[in-house]
């Protein structure tokens, strides 16, 4: 007897529910790839042309080896991010894109430099019926032209049991119709679907929902096809006592490892940062080279299983660690704001200006994106120089070619630093402020309460006004503002300046800030190549008082491509 499809509200409580030991899906890919850059930026629920803009734009100058893109198949109809996990058709017409934008997005991020992995819905199909994006009718367990209820395994009811392998891999997840993985025409279809896309140009794939399939069934169905050696990378959640491991996963693809992501938003949470001096294998996580590692992905996020967007520095600070540390290869996960949990991608996706309109960008944060550089540069070289606290500061180095310090304590740190740095001038990329290392491997600094340090071989000099960062995917030029501000509840930071872009030193048309990396807050804003210009901060609070920072006016020049990077100003009290 066929299980009753579930409603959209209550199939979203049960992803609700579910998420924590079985999410929907997971929003990383790439792990332990070849060539010399491994770091993935997984653009969650972007359309695929503002993916081709943001590759050109910001991930390849950035050196990010690997874009991520959400599932690209037809899929039920519905505002939700969720509605692109449930499948009606192999065809590519999902809401981000049609067959030509996709290849399209695929061939431009290639000429940048980047390579594509698609995230992969083969598990299920849809919960329900109706019609979907791309204009199929379907019914649940009948999909014309690819699937009937035959195609489907025999049980029709929801997984609730993770001890029983059967339970786990036979039944549906959150009421998703479940493919029989183990029938020979089942198999021909998902190796055909992934085989279009290989057709295409697509360089790898994050199969979702992995230990909901016997691994045995994705080995087979990786070896139909066009190109059986190409990466994939399993979402296969770790969870204590249940029935199915991760690890018998790692003979198709890498598999993610949950376990680092949990483990970083206990430490940096709630514990010292001065245990991660054996983060990974000495933490019983899976080998470093066959680990996809992550901060956050789009269900972890939401689930409240690892750090967000939300946890401010914590989240910047873990996500420098993770691309600094030489474990697994990593994912950035780069969303959009919410405060609904099931709500869909603004503008259906489509990315105008990254830090407005709700969309986060992550992957272009400086913080984040210059550590993307760091982790080409040293790559191949083991944790060297350790030192730490005993607390919440720590430093180490990669080897002669990198070294990191972060303090992620409530007071600034001073001290001088021993590297295996050759002596010289250096960047330190996450301010954008030059570092003498001398002849001895040391260098002296002053780091803020939780801000980092990085240098590295490949930026031995910074331009002026603090460098250029990449454009997050905008092609405009103009300005990167971020100033460390400490503010108390109902308080924002806001600038202006003499530019109309600005405000044009009027309060009330100053621009608010984005504290999600608070004590630092940031905004991006287009101003014409060239253009040089005054600017200064502001604080209102709820009531609309304002209170200017002291000192003279600040100053800047745009430079000829790109935007200025304003991002290491502290507040003048």
């Amino acid at each position: 007897m066929a299980h009753r499809p579930l409603s959209a509200g209550a199939l979203a409580l049960a992803l609700g529910a579910a998420a924590l030991a079985v999410p929907a899906a997971a929003g990383t890919a790439q792990a332990a790839p070849g060539g010399a850059k491994d770091v993935t930026a997984v653009l969650f629920e972007w359309k695929f042309d503002s993916v081709a803009k943001a590759c050109t734009d910001s991930l390849g100058p950035a050196g990010y080896g690997y874009v991520q893109v959400s599932p690209p198949q037809e899929h039920i109809q519905g505002g939700q991010w969720w509605t692109s996990y449930q499948p009606v058709s192999y065809r590519i017409a999902g809401r981000l894109g049609d067959r030509t934008a996709f290849a399209n997005m695929v061939s431009t991020c290639h000429g940048a430099g980047v390579k594509v992995i698609a995230d992969s819905v083969i598990n299920h199909m849809s919960s329900g019926s109706g019609t979907g994006t791309g204009g199929s009718s379907y019914t649940k367990y009948d999909y014309p032209g690819l699937y009937s209820v035959n195609d489907m395994n025999d049980c029709q009811s929801q997984i609730n049991n993770y001890g029983d392998r059967a339970n786990v891999q036979n039944c549906e997840l959150v009421g998703l119709a479940d493919l029989d993985t183990g029938e020979d025409y089942v198999r021909g279809k998902i190796a055909g679907y992934l085989n279009d896309l290989l057709s295409l140009g697509v360089d790898g794939f994050r199969i979702d929902a992995s230990k909901h399939m016997p691994a045995g069934d994705l080995a087979n169905i990786k070896s139909r096809l066009s190109n059986p050696g190409v990466h994939w990378k399993h979402e296969a959640i770790y969870g204590a006592g249940e029935a199915v491991s991760p690890t018998e996963y790692l003979g198709s693809g890498d598999v993610q490892e949950f376990r680092y992501a949990r483990s970083l938003k206990q430490t940096f949470n709630n514990e010292n940062l001065a245990n991660l001096k054996n983060f990974g294998e000495g933490w019983g996580f899976m080998e470093s080279g066959k680990s996809a590692v992550f901060v956050d992905n789009h269900d972890t996020e939401r689930n409240g299983e690892t750090l967000n967007y939300k946890d401010g520095a914590n989240y910047t600070l873990a996500s420098v660690f993770m691309l600094a540390y030489p474990y697994g290869s990593p994912d950035v996960h780069s969303g959009y704001e919410w405060s609904d949990k099931d709500a869909g991608p603004p503008n259906g996706g489509q990315v105008n200006a990254c830090y407005s309109d709700g969309w986060k960008c992550q992957h272009a944060w400086r913080e984040i994106s210059s550590m993307v550089g760091f982790r080409n540069t040293a790559r191949g070289e083991s944790v060297s120089n350790w030192w730490d606290n005993g607390g919440d500061q720590i430093a180490f180095g990669r080897g002669s070619k990198a070294y990191v310090a972060i303090n992620h304590e409530g007071s600034s740190l001073t001290r001088t630093f021993q590297t295996s740095l050759p002596a010289g001038d250096y960047c330190d990329v996450q301010s954008g402020n030059g570092v003498t290392v001398n002849g001895s491997g040391q260098f002296t600094a002053t780091l803020g309460a939780n801000t980092a340090v990085a240098l590295h071989i490949g930026a031995r000099t910074c331009t002026g006004g603090g460098g250029t960062t990449p454009d997050p995917g905008t092609g405009q030029s103009g300005a990167s503002f971020g100033v460390n501000a400490t503010t108390q509840l109902g308080q924002n930071i806001y600038v202006t300046g003499n530019q109309a872009a600005l405000g044009s030193w009027a309060p009330g048309s100053a621009l608010k800030l984005d504290p999600a990396t608070y004590p630092v807050w940031k905004l991006d804003v287009a101003l014409p190549a060239g253009t040089s210009f005054e600017y200064k901060y502001l604080r209102k609070d709820a009531s609309g008082n304002v209170t200017w920072e002291s000192g003279a006016n600040r100053t800047a020049t745009v430079p000829a491509s790109g935007k200025v990077a304003l991002t290491a100003d502290v507040w003048r009290s």
